[in-house]
């Protein structure tokens, strides 16, 4: 018979950019006491999205960060969706071309990443907001 642990994480953002919780992930695997499974991760937004990325050289999320910025500008004056501001339409186009969930295999209590990976929420808007993750494993 399989278990579900189902976890919400709320993340604070100060802006554009990647914003790492790999930690408060592997707590609940840990917690949980999951031997072979799957965590499922999903964000309940649509304009901040998810990513498995390097966690090592901090240039890493700069780059992206900047990247995406510069291929989704916010002063793209064919845009509809302006009412929220000029960050706002940019952002879902970001989030669209990302992830909004993600799939971890977990095994011996601990998520499959490799050495460099971490779980992060790519934050998209201008503003500060509270993000919510949904953390469920499946084990």
């Amino acid at each position: 018979m399989s278990k579900h642990r189902q976890t919400l994480l709320t993340i604070r953002t100060g802006g554009p950019g990647l914003y790492e919780f790999t930690r408060e992930a592997a707590d609940v695997v840990s917690d949980a006491g999951a031997g072979l499974g799957l965590l499922t991760v999903f964000v309940r937004h649509t304009s901040c999205s998810l990513l498995i990325q390097e966690n090592a050289d901090p240039n890493v999320q700069i780059d992206l960060t900047e990247f995406f910025s510069r291929i989704v500008p916010e002063n793209m004056d064919w845009l509809r969706h302006t009412q929220e501001g000029p960050d706002d339409m940019p952002a879902h186009i970001k989030a669209a071309l990302t992830q909004t969930s993600l799939s971890v295999p977990v095994s011996n209590g601990t998520m499959m990443l490799g050495t460099w990976q971490g779980l992060y929420l790519f934050e998209h808007r201008t503003a500060p907001h509270r993000r919510h993750v949904v953390l469920h494993l499946s084990h």
